[in-house]
């Protein structure tokens, strides 16, 4: 078998495991790529990357399942993903690298696991891109309707390719003001809402707990009705694992990184699980409508003029943001992938401290994606989405199981790097796995996730394939 390809200052995979790579000598590795992204701007993109259209539209449909019991479900999904970004925090804070949990699944498990999990990761970022930029030119064609829904989806992304194509600190600057925007919105509806739950604003009375109490009570479909939207908000937290990637492009991305991680998954769970509190205090639950925005509704009934064109400001600037964070991050991990013999070489081009032909190259299929979304959305994209759908549980857990291995190994050879460490290791890691588990249990028992599931496990074994007929072919030609 051949050497996996190493940087500089990387040495090659060692006896102990497959692929793996001694924490010692990742220690203080310089990616060639610019470190041009401040503390700002990776706590920003931590804190906004994971707030997108899921929470401000999707979340009706959780609340139309579990009612009041919504709560209960983000706290259980929210909870599952600050264990995941605990654990990816600890592997990228001791190991910074631009391709994250790509490097960690390789280190850990060998070259299939890095070749499988990155490009599986690759392929959702490029994939969900399309909706974003598909769903923001729907609103902005609703404000201009003269410009048509494709001009707006190639001026999107063509400013975004730009900026992405431009110096790192551009892609930081633009999440950074595209994610302090999201928050202020939170902030300023939880602001909002409380002052109506407690009667303060004007022509409003106190509600009490009657939307609570009411409509059937705080679980009105009883535990199942939580399960169920367990699994119709989980993959909202899908995201955060960007400002790991983010990282290794900072001055000090051990520190960076650690930070970053602290501050968000707090502060994200604060800010979805506030929201579906004063949601469902405010408001009847029985009265949410699937793919209507509860926010809407309760910026409605306490009088907030033009709620409804606030929250599309508010959901069109979520989208913009989050297509500018996946082809960041799609261009970053196939950069990583091409850096350790794992994509076509030469994706390694930098220019600038930017790796401009992978960012091309992301950009490209993100393309055809859009092309395919205007042209048969119900058909072949729908396909290719439903392929993503469960992806990034999958993802999930090869983070857990990367975990789970590369933490002995850097706390016998390089205890100094663990600046963040996962909460009661072993125990919570396994009991992350087991969690994710169970919710691709449910999304086998469930009619409408079923087919997402069915249709990912066929992406993952293509790609499983694809890394056996490797590892296979490189085997034979050692010999």
């Amino acid at each position: 078998m051949h050497d996996v390809p190493t940087r500089a200052g990387e040495s090659s995979p060692g006896a102990t495991s497959p692929g793996a790579t001694s924490p010692r000598s990742v220690a203080g590795e310089k990616e060639p790529l610019s470190a041009g992204l401040k503390q700002r701007h990776l706590t920003m993109l931590g804190l906004g990357g994971v707030i997108g259209a899921g929470l401000f539209v999707g979340s009706g449909a959780g609340i139309a399942v579990a009612g009041p019991g919504i709560v209960l479900s983000y706290l259980i999904a929210g909870a599952l993903a600050m264990l995941v970004m605990r654990m990816l925090g600890e592997m990228s804070a001791a190991m910074p690298a631009s391709g994250a949990f790509s490097v960690h699944a390789e280190r850990a498990l060998g070259r299939w696991a890095g070749f499988s999990v990155g490009w599986l990761y690759w392929f959702l970022l490029v994939v969900v891109l399309a909706v974003e930029a598909t769903g923001a030119a729907q609103i902005a064609n609703g404000w201009v309707p003269v410009i048509p829904q494709w001009a707006w989806v190639l001026l999107f992304m063509t400013v975004f390719t730009a900026a992405n194509l431009s110096a790192v600190k551009n892609f930081g600057e633009f999440e950074f003001w595209f994610a302090a925007l999201k928050v202020t919105a939170i902030v300023l509806f939880l602001v909002l809402s409380l002052l109506a739950v407690f009667g303060v604003l004007p022509d409003a009375e106190p509600v009490g707990l009657r939307n609570l109490t009411g409509h059937g009570g705080l679980l009105p479909h009883g535990w199942g009705g939580v399960v169920s939207g367990v699994l119709a908000v989980v993959f909202a937290f899908g995201g955060l694992e960007v400002v790991t990637i983010a990282a290794a492009e900072s001055d000090d991305p051990a520190r960076a990184v650690g930070r970053a991680v602290r501050s968000a998954v707090w502060r994200i769970l604060f800010f979805y699980v506030g929201s579906m509190v004063v949601i469902v205090t405010l408001l009847p639950w029985s009265s949410m409508q699937p793919g209507k925005s509860p926010y809407v509704a309760v910026l409605d009934s306490i009088g907030v003029p033009g709620a409804g064109q606030i929250m599309n400001i508010v959901v069109f600037v979520a989208l913009l943001s989050a297509l500018n964070a996946n082809l960041y991050g799609s261009s970053r991990m196939v950069f990583s992938l091409a850096e350790r013999g794992e994509a076509p070489r030469a994706l390694l081009k930098v220019s600038g401290g930017v790796p401009r032909r992978a960012v091309l190259a992301s950009v490209a299929f993100g393309f055809v994606s859009v092309l395919l979304n205007l042209a048969w959305p119900d058909s072949v994209f729908l396909y290719m989405l439903n392929a993503v759908g469960a992806v990034l549980l999958f993802v999930w857990g090869l983070i857990a199981v990367s975990q789970l291995r590369l933490r002995g190994r850097i706390e016998r050879e390089a205890p100094g790097q663990l600046a963040l460490r996962m909460w009661a290791f072993p125990y919570l890691t396994w009991a992350a796995l087991v969690a994710m588990g169970a919710v691709l249990v449910l999304m086998l028992t469930d009619d409408a996730a079923r087919p997402q599931l069915l249709w990912s496990a066929g992406a993952t074994g293509a790609v499983l394939l694809v890394a056996g007929l490797r590892a296979l072919r490189e085997r034979r030609a050692g010999h």
